[in-house]
């Protein structure tokens, strides 16, 4: 990959799951567009539409910007075929086509009916994004990669990967696993509250349903975590280890582990009590872009 590639994502960005425009009615698009809109003024490299979106609502965020990179973080396969997720790409305007990045994952089996050998069903998958009319190659998509087999996969059918709810030490062992030269742009749940039992809670009600997808818990053990660790929403430790709770500052340290361990993105996903953990947190969002400064 080349470092131009490198710097259309740009070292932070911002995960959100509100960004949904076929979620929500004409007022809620409008205030995803405002907010999407300050996020690039902000200077955030890429802004992850995240919780399963569609093509078409990472392409009403593409209308909205006029520079930045945009990602699905990620669509699941089960939800969309590769023919309708290629017409919805071509569907883009030619001149923001190139800003879009197609980020895929298997999802997980409580969730979906149909679930049957993820990897295999992965690699059929991007057989049929290369045959589709256009194609959709390994140079705009990514891959929401935890495990050996995936990440190996996101190093040679895409331009890396993105990983969800992982640890520093899970990035270091995906850069070795994906080599230097893939893209590795892993989340990061961030928690700003210097009040840390509140924070911790905030990260706990947010934690807890991942708790119960074997896919993220599988990982965690392999990662030295103890099925002890998953009670009550999760331990002190593990959400140390997931989580960047406190201020602006602890934030940004928290962010350069993860780039120190070998990632080249860090898509910074806020969560606020207030909200439920959802929303779009504009004034958080503010705050670490000044933390940040030129370093975005």
């Amino acid at each position: 990959m080349s470092s131009k590639t490198r710097e259309t994502f740009g070292r932070v960005g911002i995960w959100s799951s509100a960004l949904h425009g076929s979620r929500t009615d004409d007022a809620g698009r409008r205030a995803i567009a405002a907010a999407v809109a300050e996020l690039e003024e902000l200077k955030y490299g890429t802004l992850w539409i995240g919780g399963s979106p569609s093509v078409e609502d990472a392409a009403a965020v593409v209308a909205a910007t006029r520079t930045v990179t945009v990602a699905t973080g990620i669509l699941s396969i089960w939800d969309h075929t590769a023919e309708e997720v290629a017409a919805g790409i071509a569907a883009i305007g030619a001149g923001s086509r190139g800003r879009f990045v197609l980020g895929l994952g298997v999802s997980h089996g409580p969730m979906v009916p149909q679930y049957s050998k993820p990897y295999s069903a992965m690699v059929g998958y991007l057989d049929a994004l290369d045959a589709a009319t256009p194609p959709v190659g390994p140079e705009s998509r990514v891959l929401a990669a935890l495990g050996p087999k995936m990440l190996k996969l996101a190093t040679g059918r895409a331009l890396g990967a993105h990983p969800y709810l992982v640890t520093a030490e899970h990035t270091a062992e995906a850069r070795a696993a994906l080599g230097p030269d893939a893209l590795l742009a892993p989340e990061l749940s961030v928690v700003l509250d210097t009040d840390t039992d509140r924070a911790r809670t905030t990260a706990r009600n947010m934690l807890a349903m991942y708790l119960q997808l074997p896919n993220y818990t599988d990982n965690l053990l392999r990662l030295g975590f103890s099925e002890s660790d998953f009670d009550g929403g999760g331990s002190t430790r593990l959400l140390d280890a997931l989580f960047a709770l406190g201020d602006a500052g602890r934030v940004k340290a928290r962010t350069q582990e993860y780039l120190d361990a070998g990632a080249d993105h860090v898509a910074l996903q806020v969560l606020t009590a207030e909200e439920g953990g959802g929303g779009l947190p504009r004034a958080e969002w503010r705050e670490l872009a000044k933390a940040f400064g030129d370093e975005l």
